[in-house]
């Protein structure tokens, strides 16, 4: 490829190295834009099958686009899981979708928006999550016997600096997480 010219998109533009502006170029993908938070948007059905994927996405853009550690980056991959699979259980029903946005500022923050569709088997509101996540908070987790109930009290709570619920005025839920990058929770 050495000494190969390549026109791209502007015929006065000539690129030695096209390779450098390959869409698989990670170090130019992200690193260029240091104004702009990237916004990623994935809507999926409310079917567990696709977990799967998910943590496997949240992982690569945890690594690939902040600069959180690896421990960050398992941290916030169950923070993702236990909100998705929140609205999957019990926010959309079957058929419906859900949407995950993971919006992120390189060395700053991440933050992810998980909706609903609120055709779910549980209908609660904002604040009524917002109630629940306060109770559970103050409750010792070793007391907690049953195998779940911990993820929005403990673990998405913990680890983020902000949790937030929204109504959706076509009804459901917003849950929307924000972790700021701090000293020690880098590479």
């Amino acid at each position: 490829m050495e000494g190969l010219n390549t026109t791209i998109a502007n015929p006065a533009t000539t690129v030695k190295n096209p390779e450098d502006y390959s869409v698989l170029n990670k170090t130019t993908a992200v690193v260029n834009d240091t104004e702009n938070p990237v916004k990623i948007t994935i809507i999926l059905p409310t079917n567990a099958y696709f977990m799967a994927g998910i943590r496997d996405f949240t992982m690569t853009i945890v690594q690939n686009m902040t600069e959180f550690s690896e421990q960050w980056a398992y941290r916030f991959q169950s923070v993702v899981d236990e909100l998705t699979n929140n609205a999957i259980e019990f926010g959309s029903a079957s058929g419906k979708d859900i949407k995950i946005s993971f919006v992120s500022k390189k060395g700053k923050y991440i933050e992810v928006y998980v909706e609903d569709s609120g055709t779910g088997s549980v209908k609660k509101t904002a604040a009524e999550m917002q109630a629940f996540v306060e109770k559970q908070r103050h409750i010792d987790p070793t007391k907690i016997t049953s195998i779940r109930g911990r993820g929005l009290s403990q673990i998405v709570s913990n680890w983020t600096d902000s949790l937030e619920f929204r109504d959706n005025e076509q009804g459901g839920l917003t849950v929307h997480v924000v972790k700021y990058l701090e000293r020690g929770e880098q590479f």
